[in-house]
């Protein structure tokens, strides 16, 4: 398959995130059944968890698999290339980290739209209209006060932080 270039640099760019094979018990995306310790622990590849595709072989995924879920589950989800391509890495890579529904939401309370969590026409125009880097900047602070509040801030912090750090360094870059 023929990937678009945005497409392919917000993928290898995210991959650099998720690349690993990890299965830590506390990680509830780890657990086909969101909940620790329920189900069946098969852990998280390439930022593709069990908990999202329980009946995935998570160990043995391929990259060019990821890469094809990548696309047809989360870019087409979220309208492709119709945003700035700051803000739309910047949804992207949450969609991976934290699901599709809350990269959006996240994105509708950056652009003052009904926070939903459904991308559509109105979320797009909302952000069409709001200004770039006020966005961007909402959009990184509303995923790290997300992150913050979760239980497991304490012992993923570091890892979370530095994600958001580059993520800021992106910004610069893509816009």
């Amino acid at each position: 398959m023929t990937y678009p270039q945005d497409f392919i640099t917000a993928f290898d760019r995210t991959i650099g995130h998720e690349g690993k094979y990890q299965n830590h018990y506390d990680d509830r995306g780890n657990w086909t059944t969101g909940i620790v310790g329920k189900g069946v622990r098969k852990g998280t590849k390439y930022g593709i968890s069990a908990m999202s595709y329980p009946d995935l072989n998570i160990k043995a995924l391929t990259l060019d698999q990821a890469r094809e879920i990548y696309y047809r589950d989360f870019w087409c989800k979220l309208g492709g290339s119709k945003l700035h391509k700051a803000v739309l890495y910047q949804l992207f890579d949450a969609a991976i980290n934290h699901g599709v529904w809350r990269a959006v939401q996240f994105l509708q309370l950056s652009a003052d739209a009904k926070a939903d969590g459904y991308y559509g026409p109105l979320t797009e125009h909302a952000v069409k209209q709001a200004d770039v880097n006020d966005v961007l900047f909402r959009y990184l602070a509303e995923r790290l006060d997300f992150m913050n509040d979760l239980k497991t801030w304490a012992q993923f912090s570091r890892g979370w932080s530095e994600r958001i750090a580059l993520n800021l360094r992106l910004c610069a870059v893509d816009n």
